[in-house]
């Protein structure tokens, strides 16, 4: 599902970087990209976090990367088990560093870094330790 910010191809190899970001790791990271005019795109971040991530994983160790581009707005929301190991501060670092570069136009290189790097910070607080199984599925979802 192409949209203006990114392309079809963009958006596969997003999903292959999510996956790769969970390789390591029990954690699961989810895209959700939000093109409706709603001005209340944190409450609706939310919303979408509790539908695909909250309490959906055993380790409580889910992400979301809520992204509205025709607002220029991120939302990352760690649910409680990672953001008691990476706290606030770790958050709003990511969510600088992807919206400086969203600021530039770099939509997809941007959010590829961010999927990445939140893969690094879960495979520290949540290694492997036997089978790996994906808890919550890799694709990109829409509204």
């Amino acid at each position: 599902m192409m949209n203006r910010f990114l392309t079809d191809k963009q958006i596969t190899s997003l999903v292959e970087a999510i996956q790769s970001a969970e390789q390591h790791s029990t954690g699961e990271i989810r895209v959700h990209i939000d093109s409706t005019s709603n001005n209340q795109i944190a409450a609706t971040a939310f919303e979408v976090f509790k539908e695909l991530c909250k309490d959906k994983t055993a380790e409580k160790n889910a992400v979301l990367f809520h992204v509205n581009f025709e607002k220029k707005y991120l939302t990352i929301i760690g649910d409680t088990g990672i953001h008691e190991k990476v706290h606030q501060s770790y958050w709003d670092y990511l969510h600088d560093y992807i919206t400086s570069e969203f600021a530039k136009g770099h939509f997809y290189q941007a959010l590829k870094s961010g999927i990445l790097e939140t893969g690094l910070e879960l495979k520290k607080h949540f290694p492997i330790k036997g089978e790996n199984h994906n808890e919550l599925p890799n694709e990109i979802t829409f509204s």
